[in-house]
């Protein structure tokens, strides 16, 4: 079983938070970081049922909570089962903890793709959301360096 777990604590009320949480996947998204990676894509607004993905990964939204928690199925690649979510904890009255966590079993050639090289692409990604959501709140732009072997495999996927 796997379980990724980032979280980062935005200095904003839960209203302000959850309407970033709440843009996702729609013309103005606030959170997905699209600029740098691929767009989340979903065939309609936000809401349980609708079904999308970014890239080669594939997902339905299976439960979602308006501000607070939106949590994926994975449908593709082959080989992983289980979910990602996006939710939201209130820390007091204008901190508040967002946190991404994908729970996944891998089979077959996902054993290999997921340590060697979704793993990677996934953490530079969400930390590149959490900076959009935390930049959009505060205005200061985090000047984010992706490691070497991110670097590396946008590189080589590229071609």
């Amino acid at each position: 079983m796997i379980t990724n777990i980032h979280t980062r604590e935005i200095k904003a009320p839960l209203p302000a938070v959850g309407a970033i949480l709440d843009s996702l996947a729609s013309k103005r998204d606030l959170l997905w970081p699209y600029e740098k990676w691929d767009p989340m894509i979903l065939d309609r607004p936000l809401g349980v049922g609708a079904m999308g993905g970014h890239g080669d990964i594939q997902y339905f939204v299976e439960s979602y909570e308006p501000g607070q928690y939106v949590q994926f199925r994975f449908t593709a690649p082959k080989g992983f089962t289980g979910t990602h979510c996006f939710s939201l904890k209130e820390l007091n009255s204008n901190t508040v903890q967002i946190k991404h966590e994908i729970n996944m079993r891998l089979e077959g050639v996902a054993n290999f793709s997921w340590p060697v090289i979704i793993r990677w692409l996934h953490d530079a990604l969400i930390e590149d959301a959490f900076d959009k959501a935390e930049a959009f709140i505060t205005s200061r732009q985090k000047k984010r360096t992706w490691s070497p072997w991110v670097q590396f495999l946008r590189y080589m996927l590229k071609g």
